[in-house]
Parts: structure tokens; sequence; C-alpha cells
């Protein structure tokens, strides 16, 4: 059964992550990605989207899938289904991507336990938003 990681890792990891590529970020503002994303650049994130067939989300280039992003990403964010996340983890392991958050609502424990194997932070089924407030907000 796979486990989240504690609040003080939590805490951590959101401390240490300055760019965050967002996977399924959508340029509809009445999408839970697009407000938690603009949000997450308030609290000083640099926003990297990560959806096909669109050339911008929040003002920022947008890349057709992880492995063209260039430069180094901090922390993964997935809004995308449940099914959709073993190529997300394969992406995450072939870059050596740190962290690895899967949003609220989004649970795939086999693909998880991979990334964790594979040396990856894994936080599975909760907000980054929510936990930033709960965790880091001063």
């Amino acid at each position: 059964m796979f486990i989240n990681p504690d609040d003080d890792s939590v805490r951590d990891t959101l401390r240490k992550s300055h760019r965050i590529a967002v996977i399924g970020l959508s340029p509809n503002p009445a999408r839970p990605s697009f407000g938690v994303s603009k949000i997450m650049r308030t609290f000083g994130y640099q926003i990297v989207p990560v959806r096909p067939a669109v050339a911008e989300v929040l003002g920022e280039k947008a890349y057709p899938d992880l492995q063209e992003v260039s430069g180094n990403i901090d922390l993964v964010n997935v809004f995308r289904n449940a099914r959709e996340l073993d190529p997300i983890v394969d992406a995450c392991i072939a870059r050596q991507v740190p962290a690895l958050w899967i949003q609220e609502g989004i649970i795939n424990e086999a693909a998880a336990q991979r990334a964790r194997d594979a040396g990856i932070w894994v936080i599975m089924d909760r907000c980054i938003y929510k936990d930033y407030l709960r965790l880091c907000r001063q």
C-alpha cells in the first residue's frame, strides 16, 4: 500500500522546489490545473506548462511533453487521468526528476510506487496548493 510522505518531507520538498512542470495544465481558467498553477506562481514558483496542442498557458511557453521541456525541473505536478500515469512516470525516470506530485483525486498506486522505487520523491492524491497553504504559508 502506497503511503504519502510525512508533513516535514512535504514541507521540505515544497521549499526546495522552484521550477514546476505541470502536466495537463489547461488554458481554461475554469479548470483546477489553471487555478492551482496561477496561485502557485504567486508563491514564487516558476510554472512550466506541459500540454500538447497549445502554444502557451499563463503566459508561459507550453511543451508537448516532459521530454521537450528545456532546463531543470524540480517537481512534476500531474493533472491527468490515473490511467495516463505510467508514461508520465517513465518520462520522470528518464529525466531523473527529483519529485512527482500527483494531484488530488488521481490514484495509481503501482505507478507511484514505481516512481518511488526509481528514487523519485512521490506524493499522490493530494493538492499541492492546499498542502502549500497548510505547511508553508507564513
